[in-house]
C-alpha cells in the first residue's frame, strides 16, 4: 500500500476517558480507550479495523473523524493530507470535514425523520460548502443515482424505506461533499445478511468509481475480507496484528488473531474424532494499564512470564507482511500451519 500518496496518517494515538468517582472527593478513575495506535492509509485504499466490543474500535473512529475534544493527558495526532486535524482551529476544521464523512452503524436512527432524503443528502452540502440550492440539487440527485435511488425518492422521508435502502441514504449523504475518505462503523451490522452483501458491493463500486478510501471499523471479519485491502486488528486499544486479509485469515501469528477467526463458525462437519472449536474469545475486552505486559496474557495459551513483564511491540514478521505485537509469533505461526496442514 505504499506505493499511493498518502492520505491518513495516525501517529501513536492515545485516549482515555475519565469514569465516575468510586469515592465523592476520590480522584476519577480513567479508562484508556487507545494505547499508541498507528497506521497509514494511502489514497485509494481501504484499511479495516477489528476487534471484539470494548477493544476501542469506536473510540479510533471518533479520533479519525475529530469528533471529540482530546482529554488533556491524551497524545498523538491523525494527520489527513498532512494536516494534523486535532491541531486545526474550528473553522479550519469545518472546512477540512469536506474531505472526510462517515457512515453510522444504525440506519434507522443515523437519518433525521422529520426531514426528506433531499434535505438529508444536501445537509453536509449546506453547512460545509458555498453551493447554491440549483447545484446543491443537481449534486444530491447525482450521489442518489450513484447508490441506486431515484429522482422520485428525493422528496420521500426515513420511514418510506427499507433499512437497507436507508443505509443507502446515509452513503449518499457521505458522498455528497465528494470526500477522499469515508469512516464507516459497523455499515452493515444492523441490515440483513442479503441487505448486508448489496451495500458492501456499493462500496465497492464507489470506490472503484471515484477513488474513495475507506476505514471500515467492524467486528465481522467476512466484511471487512470482501472490502478492505490491509486489516489491523485491536484488543484493549493496542494493535496486536497487521497485514492483508490473505495473510491474516489464513496465516494469523498472534493467538488473539487466530482466537477472532477460530469463532467464525464453519460449515464443514467434524471429522470423527475431532474436538469441537471453542471460541479463545469468551468475555468483551476491558482496556489495560497502561506500561504492563501483554495485554492479551492473561487470555494466551503461549503466555510466559516474559509476556506478562514485558509488552511486545508491533514489528514485520519475517517473510509474511505482517505485522505482529507477540513475543512468540515465530512459533505460533508454525504451530498455525502445522494444523492447517492436518485439515
Amino acid at each position: 500500500m505504499a506505493d499511493r500518496p498518502l492520505l491518513l496518517e495516525v501517529r501513536e494515538l492515545h485516549r482515555r476517558y475519565a469514569l465516575p468517582r468510586e469515592r465523592l472527593l476520590g480522584p476519577a478513575p480513567q479508562l484508556l480507550a487507545l494505547q499508541g495506535v498507528s497506521f497509514a492509509l494511502p489514497a485509494g485504499r481501504s484499511l479495516g479495523v477489528v476487534g471484539e466490543s470494548g477493544s476501542g474500535k469506536s473510540t479510533l473512529a471518533r479520533a479519525v473523524m475529530a469528533l471529540e475534544a482530546p482529554h488533556p493527558q491524551d497524545s498523538g495526532q491523525v494527520l489527513l493530507n498532512g494536516q494534523d486535524l486535532h491541531a486545526l482551529a474550528p473553522a479550519a476544521l469545518r472546512r477540512a470535514r469536506a474531505q472526510f464523512q462517515m457512515v453510522f452503524q444504525d440506519p434507522y436512527g443515523s437519518l433525521d425523520p422529520r426531514r426528506t432524503v433531499g434535505r438529508i443528502v444536501a445537509e453536509p452540502l449546506a453547512a460545509l460548502t458555498g453551493m447554491d440550492a440549483a447545484a446543491q440539487r443537481a449534486r444530491v440527485l447525482e450521489c442518489l443515482v450513484a447508490v441506486g435511488l431515484r429522482e422520485g425518492d428525493l422528496g420521500k422521508y426515513p420511514h418510506e424505506f427499507s433499512g437497507g435502502q436507508r443505509q443507502r441514504i446515509a452513503i449518499a449523504r457521505a458522498l455528497a461533499t465528494r470526500p477522499a475518505l469515508i469512516v464507516a462503523d459497523e455499515p452493515v451490522s444492523a441490515l440483513d445478511v442479503s441487505v448486508q452483501a448489496q451495500v458492501l458491493n456499493l462500496l465497492q463500486e464507489l470506490r472503484e468509481r471515484h477513488g474513495i478510501s475507506y476505514l471500515l471499523i467492524s467486528h465481522d471479519l467476512a466484511v471487512v475480507d470482501h472490502v478492505c485491502d490491509e486489516i489491523l486488528v485491536l484488543y484493549r486499544g493496542r494493535v496486536l496484528e497487521q497485514g492483508s486479509p490473505q495473510a491474516l485469515f489464513r496465516l494469523a501469528a498472534h493467538p488473539y488473531t487466530q482466537a477472532l477467526l477460530d469463532a467464525v463458525p464453519r460449515l464443514r462437519p467434524r471429522r470423527p474424532g475431532e474436538p469441537r472449536r471453542t471460541a479463545a474469545v469468551t468475555a468483551p475486552a476491558t482496556p489495560a494499564a497502561e506500561g504492563q505486559g501483554c495485554c492479551y496474557a492473561s487470555r494466551c495459551a503461549h503466555a510466559t512470564p516474559r509476556c506478562l513483564a514485558e509488552a511486545p511491540p508491533l514489528r514485520p514478521l519475517d517473510g509474511s507482511g505482517q505485522q505482529v505485537a507477540c513475543h512468540h509469533a515465530e512459533r505460533i505461526l508454525q504451530l498455525r500451519v502445522a494444523a492447517l496442514e492436518e485439515e
